[in-house]
């Protein structure tokens, strides 16, 4: 049996003593239920207390001192397993207390924080046992959207949250207050920059300290518990992001963690060689050594079980299966990224495991059993670096559309949804890089060509194949670079209004709300339409084909309109504009070039396609066409769904008077009372029509 299931002699005893020998058959269920390496509170079998479990293979002694013995450095020690963990049951030591591990190591006694504490008092202060089962989750069952029907919101919650003033501060409770935006604006899954416990309160989170605990500057576990709980409540699933390429490198515990260390590294945790250097500090964990393997597996699925996340990005995976650019190639690192995914395929299935690699390698989204990295979807050099170039550029005639065409239909392994597209990003709005409007017009990032050209690129991102992504204030036109210091300026949410409703209908044209464009959430794009001296481009995009389902899309590159333009289309018949991003009413300034339904014919095919339609197109302009109407409005107050709000549904509500639930219970609190029928007078008369 592992060391680890077995209860302490100073709780044998003290069961003992007590006469409790009753709950003896609770102990090792209780000790086998808990995490194998970490401070982990015990209710069973009394009295009450924490498990403290730790691995530091080169201690002679390890103490853990703390709020409950006044950090006395030698009362508490732990005991050698002889496999390099040592671990003691204390009794009486309950959530919320503070503590910190006496390592005696080769040359020295060191004072050092949990490797896997779940909450510091701040990065160079004490950890804190965490009851991680206290928590009450409100939202269950929820199940994160289909992963072709994503749209990702990346988020840093240091900025997202922030009054400009700093007036309210950058914490979980203030973001979860703007997740009602979101939700409006109609995105369905955020990724947070890492979170992880990182230096002072102040940073992109890249420089994890703690990879298990909370930034404690952004609040608690619990905070982020219900920042979860109330994202699933609205239907946004929470991704996080994973820094394995590198730790710290400063306010890092890990570092010669139990005193042993060759070549003056950083001990257990890291690799004593060349390969510990990376761009951010000579601190990449030792991807070879078997208990840093799991400490950084467990890393992944402690976030996706403990914390409900709905899955995962990996920072810079090229540093974790290599050393640098230019290699050399770091094997066990590979098989680490294998290992992590098998994991969360088999703890969490349907979770999603995103890569930043930007190598455009196909083999990070292999399967495992075909000897891929087995993440589900990359971040795509492929599509980024075309389209934002050819969209900043100033000159229409250097803008590429056949790099246009190539970027549209990039794709990994024959599948459009291993990839994540966007034309901002934390990396690509810093680093020596704009915002893309400020990209554009440098100094005037409110500028009309940077608004047209930038929601232009809005419209490739979200009519391309692939899972589209955002960055933080995109939808309103942020400027300037992107810093951790500098607040979303929020006055420019009603400033550009318009443009932020021009985000919201795509999104929901993406995400086939209307059930109009369900081909945008297909695998299929045929680029039919390539014009390179005019800057045009028009693209089919499908699931299965047919009406409410084939979706034509429609760019303009240029500054110039064109009138009684013609390309192909699949069908002929009636095409209806969905989108048309040069309306004026998505901003006063937009030309609002008149674009009409348009009847498409068999009598002229064209672009390949079986017939042809003409119609207008406004400057640096997306039209969006498919077919089909709308299904009907519906009303909860139409009882009988009939179409009409009559003295039909009021017979059918007042025969389920006091009935629980059913379609009479219009406002679905549980029974059809006197709340329903004031609602159902209230749309009396209402018709579908």
């Amino acid at each position: 049996m592992n060391k680890r299931m077995l209860p302490s002699v100073h709780r044998l005893a003290t069961i003992a003593c007590a006469g409790l020998s009753i709950l003896a058959a609770n102990i090792a269920s209780a000790q086998s239920a808990r995490p194998g390496v970490g401070a982990t509170p015990y209710l069973s079998p009394l009295p009450a207390g924490t498990t403290f479990r730790v691995w530091a293979p080169n201690a002679s002694a390890v103490r853990v001192a703390g709020t409950f013995n006044a950090w006395n450095a030698t009362s508490h020690p732990l005991v050698s397993e002889g496999n390099g963990y040592w671990s003691a049951d204390i009794n009486f030591v309950y959530a919320g207390a503070q503590y910190k591990y006496v390592i005696t190591g080769p040359a020295s006694t060191v004072w050092k924080n949990d490797a896997r504490a779940r909450q510091l008092t701040n990065s160079v202060g004490n950890s804190i046992v965490v009851n991680s089962s206290a928590y009450t989750w409100t939202t269950v069952n929820y199940t994160m959207p289909n992963w072709n029907e994503l749209v990702i919101y990346e988020m840093h919650l240091g900025t997202f949250g922030q009054s400009a003033s700093g007036v309210v501060p950058a914490t979980f409770d203030n973001a979860k207050a703007k997740l009602d935006y979101l939700k409006d604006l109609g995105i369905n899954a955020v990724e947070l920059m890492p979170i992880c416990e990182f230096p002072g309160s102040v940073s992109w989170g890249y420089n994890p300290s703690f990879p298990y605990s909370v930034e404690s500057g952004y609040g608690t576990p619990t905070d982020v518990k219900e920042f979860v709980d109330a994202a699933h409540a609205r239907g946004i699933a929470v991704l996080g992001d994973l820094v394995h390429n590198h730790l710290g490198p400063n306010d890092l515990d890990l570092w010669q963690y139990d005193g042993w260390n060759t070549n003056n590294g950083g001990g257990v945790y890291f690799y004593q060689d060349f390969r510990a250097v990376t761009p951010w500090g000579s601190t990449r964990p030792d991807y070879g050594r078997s208990e840093v393997r799991s400490f950084l597996r467990e890393n992944a699925l402690f976030w996706l079980d403990e914390y409900r996340f709905d899955g995962q990005r990996m920072d810079g995976t090229k540093y974790i299966r290599k050393v640098d650019q230019a290699g050399p190639d770091i094997p066990e690192g590979w098989s680490l990224m294998q290992w992590i995914n098998d994991s969360v395929n088999t703890a969490s299935p349907g979770k999603i495991s995103i890569c930043e690699d930007l190598d455009n390698n196909a083999w990070l989204t292999k399967p495992t059993g075909a000897g891929g990295a087995g993440f589900d979807a990359q971040w795509d050099a492929q599509f980024y670096w075309p389209v934002r170039g050819n969209l900043i550029t100033p000159n229409d005639a250097d803008r590429d559309m056949n790099a246009i065409k190539g970027a549209i239909l990039a794709n990994y392994n024959g599948d459009a949804f291993q990839r994540v597209i966007y034309t901002e990003s934390h990396d690509e709005v810093a680093n020596g890089q704009s915002r893309m409007p400020e990209a554009i017009w440098p100094g005037n990032a409110a500028s009309w060509y940077s608004k047209k050209r930038s929601t232009l690129g809005a419209a490739v991102v979200m009519t391309s194949p692939g899972i589209p992504m955002m960055f933080q204030g995109q939808e309103f036109l942020e400027d300037g670079y992107f810093q951790d210091t500098d607040p979303l300026d929020w006055a420019k949410n009603k400033t550009f209004v318009g443009i932020k409703s021009l985000y919201k209908d795509l999104i929901a044209l993406r995400k086939n709300n209307a059930g109009l464009t369900r081909g945008l959430t297909g695998q299929n794009t045929n680029v039919f339409h390539v014009n390179n001296s005019l800057k045009m481009l028009g693209l089919h995009r499908w699931m299965n084909g047919g009406e409410k389902d084939d979706v034509v899309v429609v760019m303009n590159f240029s500054v110039t309109p064109r009138t009684g333009y013609r390309v192909g289309f699949p069908r002929d018949g009636r095409w209806k504009v969905r989108f048309n991003s040069d309306w004026n009413g998505y901003d006063a300034s937009f030309a609002n070039t008149a674009t009409f339904d348009l009847d498409a014919t068999y009598s002229t095919p064209w672009d390949g396609l079986p017939a042809s339609g003409v119609f207008n197109i406004g400057p640096y302009t997306c039209l969006v066409f498919s077919q089909g109407d709308p299904p009907p409005p519906t009303n909860a107050a139409d009882v009988n769904d009939d179409g009409a709000v009559n003295a039909a549904d009021l017979a059918v509500l007042l025969g389920s008077w006091g009935v629980t639930g059913g379609a009479a219970d219009i406002n679905a609190d549980g029974a059809v009372n006197a709340a329903d029928l004031a609602a159902l007078l209230g749309q009396w008369g209402w018709t579908a029509q």
